[in-house]
């Protein structure tokens, strides 16, 4: 039963994947620790099996349509292979408990990123030359979060390349899957030196998942983006506050989570209610 819940959960993640072009691997951590009852360092090194995959098949549809731009994403890619190598590595003799804190802080911050929006690339301000230092440094910092908690960082790495590189949106989405394939292949090795993996379930969780993806990316366009995009942002919001207070002593999770809850409360009234309320500024911020 537990791993006929883990598969349909897995091919809902798939689902997210393929509808919003990113964002959903954030899920598959909690999916393995709290679902299928992995510790935290073999479920991230299965995510970053599961996420490098998920994107190189994603990538194939891209690539056809000339969405991907490979002299940028294999530079960017290269760099952050050498962080998330290293953040595997490093990621493998941290307790789980500080893993998992960091990983539940990655998630508030990606639902934060999403909540505000892409921006889009002023054409006269795109850069006409890729600035190398730049984009090695970048690629390395975003491959270094993603070996330690096992998250794609595509919400990094989407920007970085549409500003650092100048690309279009859409050329930044797709080059990006190249990117985070690179990058989880990396970390996924990085983490074998240390880790066990199940593979029976390991292969099961990102056949499914890949189903998923090419079945979300069939429905793609028929459901507003924004919306499935705010939708998403405030449950991974929600995910990622389940599991900070998770990590917490018991003595102060319940403190911890009225006060959360308390500061939720707050920002939602601001946000329905106050016409000149900083978030409501900040979320629509173009």
């Amino acid at each position: 039963m537990t791993l006929t819940i883990v598969l349909i959960l897995a091919l809902l993640v798939g689902v997210s994947l393929g509808l919003l072009g990113g964002g959903g691997s954030i899920l598959t951590v909690p999916l393995l620790v709290y679902v299928a009852g992995m510790d935290a360092k073999e479920a991230i090194a299965t995510s970053l099996f599961v996420v490098g995959v998920t994107s190189a098949v994603g990538m194939i549809k891209h690539a056809r349509d000339g969405r991907v731009r490979w002299r940028t994403g294999v530079l960017f890619g290269a760099a952050g292979m050498a962080g998330a190598y290293t953040g595997g590595l490093v990621g493998g003799h941290i307790p789980d408990v500080i893993l998992l804190i960091a990983f539940a802080v990655m998630m508030i911050v990606t639902a934060a990123a999403m909540l505000r929006g892409r921006r889009g690339v002023d054409p006269d301000r795109a850069h006409r030359q890729v600035p190398v230092g730049r984009v090695l440094l970048d690629g390395a910092a975003v491959g270094l979060a993603t070996g330690l908690v096992g998250a794609g960082g595509g919400f990094l790495v989407v920007p970085a390349l549409a500003l650092l590189g100048g690309l279009p949106m859409p050329v930044a989405i797709g080059t990006s899957l190249l990117v985070i394939a690179m990058k989880s292949a990396a970390g996924f090795a990085g983490y074998l030196s240390s880790v066990q993996i199940d593979w029976t379930l390991t292969l099961a969780v990102t056949g499914f998942a890949v189903v998923g993806s090419l079945a979300g990316a069939r429905l793609a366009g028929r459901v507003p983006a924004h919306v499935l995009s705010r939708l998403f942002a405030w449950f991974v919001l929600a995910m990622g506050t389940f599991v900070l207070v998770q990590q917490a002593p018991a003595h102060i999770a319940v403190p911890v989570l009225a006060a959360i809850a308390s500061l939720g409360a707050g920002a939602g009234v601001c946000y329905g209610f106050i016409a000149r309320c900083p978030l409501r500024r900040a979320v629509h911020r173009t």
